[in-house]
This record gives C-alpha cells, sequence and structure tokens, in this order.
C-alpha cells in the first residue's frame, strides 16, 4: 500500500518527477540486468522530502522499463522515514529510507539490535536556502551567529530590530522543519551547534511546501528550506546570503554547493538500504538503474542539486553488489565523502 502523505506535498513533488522525465526521455540508460518481461514486484522507500524527488524521478524512468514493479515513495521526513525502515515488524518495513543526513549512533543501534543490515550509498548534494519575505530588502545577509541567537533554545528574539542594529521594528515570524526532518537536524546542527536543538515558537511543517506558502505570505518571515525548494518557488522569495565568519557573505547556487564554498549550509544526501531488501530481484534492478542513471538524474531534475563524481556512485553499487553494510561517513569526520569511501 501506498505510503500516507500530505497529497499537495506528493502532487509536487510528483509533477518535479515527470518534469525530469519530460526533460531526460524514457529511459535514459537501460539497466544491465533489465529484464522487463521478469521483473514484478514491489519497492517501497520513504524518509526525506528532499531527496524524494530524485527517487520519485527514478521510479518514473524505471517502471517505464518495468511495469509490472511498483515504486512507492512516501515523504515521513529522514527521522520518520528511518522509523519506518525500523519498524519492529519486519513485514512492515521500507526497503530504502531517503536521508537528507546520514544514520545516527540511535538509528544504528535500533538497527543492531532488530538485526537491520543496512548499505548506505551516496546520492547527491544539497544545500539550506535562508529565505525572507520578497518585500524584505533590509536583510541582505546573517552570519551564523545571528542565526544562532535567533534559532537557539530559549531565544527571546522575536522582532527584526533586536537581530541586528539598523533592522527595522517588525515582528519576526519564524517557519523550518519539524524534528523528524534531517533538514532540521542539519541545521539544529551547523547553526546552533547540536542537533534538534532549536526554539519551539516557530511554524514547524515537514512539507516544505507549506513552508514555502508561510514565508511568501508573511512580511515578517524568516525561514529555511532545501534550495531545490527555494529554486521551484524564486519569483516569490528572497534568498538570503550566509556569513560563516569569514566576512564574506554567500549566496548557495549549484557552483558554491558543488565546490564546498557555501559552508556549513551544504550538505550529502544518501540512500539506506536494507541489505534483506536488496536481495530480492525487483530492489535490486530498481536501485542498480538508479545508480546507473545517477549523475544524469540528480543534476537534471531541475529542482537544484549536485550530483556526485561517477567514481562514487561506481562504488556505492559495488558495495551494494559486495553487501558491504554499516555507514561509511560514521567511520570518518572528513568532509570529503569520495575520499571516505575510497578508504572503506
Amino acid at each position: 500500500m501506498a505510503e500516507r502523505t500530505s497529497s499537495s506535498r506528493r502532487a509536487v513533488v510528483r509533477a518535479k518527477a515527470v518534469t525530469v522525465c519530460l526533460a531526460l526521455g524514457v529511459p535514459v540508460v537501460p539497466s544491465a540486468a533489465a529484464e522487463p518481461k521478469a521483473a514484478s514486484g514491489s519497492v517501497r522507500l520513504d524518509g526525506s522530502s528532499t531527496v524524494a524527488p530524485i527517487t520519485m524521478a527514478a521510479a518514473e524512468m524505471f517502471q517505464e522499463q518495468h511495469p509490472k514493479v511498483r515504486v512507492t515513495v512516501g515523504i515521513s521526513g529522514t527521522g520518520g522515514g528511518f522509523k519506518k525502515f525500523l519498524e519492529s515488524r519486519a513485514e512492515l518495513r521500507t526497503d530504502v529510507n531517503d536521508a537528507s543526513r546520514p544514520i545516527t549512533q540511535a538509528e544504528m543501534d535500533q538497527a543492531a539490535k532488530l538485526g537491520v543490515e543496512f548499505i548506505e550509498v551516496p546520492i547527491g548534494l544539497d544545500g539550506l536556502a535562508v529565505l525572507a519575505h520578497p518585500s524584505n530588502t533590509f536583510c541582505e545577509h546573517l552570519t551564523l551567529a545571528e542565526l544562532k541567537k535567533i534559532w537557539e533554545p530559549g531565544s527571546t528574539i522575536n522582532n527584526w530590530k533586536d537581530v541586528r542594529v539598523g533592522f527595522p521594528d517588525l515582528p519576526l515570524h519564524l517557519y523550518g522543519p519539524g524534528p523528524d526532518s534531517g533538514t532540521f537536524d542539519y541545521f539544529t546542527e551547523v547553526v546552533v551547534g547540536k542537533p534538534k536543538a532549536s526554539r519551539g515558537d516557530y511554524s514547524s511543517s515537514e512539507n516544505d511546501n507549506v513552508l514555502i506558502q508561510g514565508i511568501a505570505g508573511d512580511k515578517g518571515s524568516l525561514g529555511y528550506v532545501g534550495f531545490s525548494y527555494y529554486e521551484a518557488n524564486a519569483a516569490k522569495l528572497r534568498l538570503v546570503a550566509v556569513d560563516n565568519g569569514d566576512g564574506k557573505p554567500r549566496k548557495p547556487t549549484l557552483d558554491s554547493i558543488r565546490d564546498g564554498s557555501y559552508t556549513p549550509l551544504s550538505r550529502p544526501m544518501f540512500l539506506y538500504v536494507n541489505k534483506a531488501s536488496y536481495a530480492r530481484p525487483e530492489v535490486q534492478l530498481f536501485l542498480d538503474y538508479l545508480l546507473g542513471n545517477a549523475k544524469t538524474i540528480v543534476e537534471h531534475h531541475r529542482v537544484g542539486y549536485v550530483a556526485f563524481p561517477e567514481e562514487l556512485y561506481s562504488i556505492a553499487g559495488k558495495r551494494l553488489r559486495e553487501g558491504k553494510v554499516g555507514s561509511v561517513v560514521a567511520k570518518g569526520t572528513g568532509k570529503d565523502i569520495l575520499s571516505l569511501y575510497r578508504q572503506n
């Protein structure tokens, strides 16, 4: 059964996937193991709304070749997706979790407790966009220190004039992802200094499009979403540059995300695959197809993601086929993910 999710959110994300198919043509590159007439069954994914456009696009394209395979993509947020991936009842577990952050130690401990072996697959790069109402002409940029002061637990900043001297007397209304979101986890870790550490008196939603609507309709707004959602709604939002402390405010772009200069608000995205699920032919076919076309899908779905080097997708595919379980990124603190995978 298809995962429960907001019909409006699913429609928007699905529309992005359809755009991919129309832009690229279907199919892109046939799966090396493709046997369309023999493939059947279902593949269930859930998790990040940021990663969902990639897996939905792949599903649309894959199912043109394998119409008997049903691929469903739910959007419960990264943390919510991990709850389904690590469901205590094995028959209810999803096959793949879309994640906009690495798996946590607590989630790895839960996997070990349940006997769930997982394989980590890096899929692309995204940046977080700090946004304001389009009428906001006074806030060209914010520093990380100012963002922390605004978002940290216990913050009482509720007016723009209290953010910086010279800002107007205007009520400040905050918008951001809910606690099940990987975007929330990442933002709070790099801005506040601790994952999930955030003031609670803000308008939250796991639906990025709800946040976009809120920010676009509120003159005192300030919020953050994945860069791809800003790109799709740029005409009705104001993008705020971020100064990471070097005195050089930067805005997220494909180039600044790719070259790492938009730091620390750039992040890797992952798929977490249940090893037992990958043993099923339909799951293997889908993931092999996705990785075989990853660079094309990630860079051309027109919502602002950046692909990893082809070498990394090749390594990830090899790890899947060899059944190498566990998290590679949990083994090192370096930011060069390709180097981490080469070493592991």
